[in-house]
């Protein structure tokens, strides 16, 4: 194979691979995380779920009155750390090292300013159960 076939079988593979990435579904804490009134609408009006993972959002039906199929929480390097800003609780100090913060057994992402950079994790089981309640507080009120 000469150089413009080899370059060319770089391409197909390149570009397959970022297909094969930009369509991945999302992990189920990056969805089941998200607080319905906070979704980021990621569809058309009559999306199906298979439409809707293919273009690598979450797709959640249960919920009237909010986008079904929406942008997921970004992803993390544990799912226990997976979770929307405002969920943060503070596990550090300002100031605080991704190394000290692991040594605490906490998360850290210092991607957005003025929040806790530093957080506890999240248990994974039982946190569709803390959204389900959040928002049959929210309708009760």
């Amino acid at each position: 194979m000469g150089p413009r076939g080899s370059r060319l079988l770089v391409a197909l593979l390149v570009l397959g691979l970022c297909a094969l990435v930009a369509s991945d579904k999302p992990a189920p804490c990056q969805c089941s995380r998200m607080n319905p009134q906070n979704r980021k609408n990621c569809g058309f009006p009559g999306i199906t779920s298979n439409q809707c993972f293919d273009a690598g959002c979450c797709f959640d039906s249960t919920v009237a009155g909010v986008p079904w199929c929406f942008t997921p929480l970004p992803m993390q390097g544990s799912e226990e750390c997976v979770m929307e800003v405002s969920d943060r609780r503070n596990c550090g100090y300002p100031g605080i090292s991704q190394e000290d913060c692991a040594a605490r057994k906490c998360c850290f992402s210092d991607t957005i300013p003025e929040v806790p950079w530093c957080f506890f994790p999240l248990p994974v089981q039982g946190i569709r159960r803390h959204y389900i309640e959040n928002i049959s507080d929210m309708t009760s009120s």
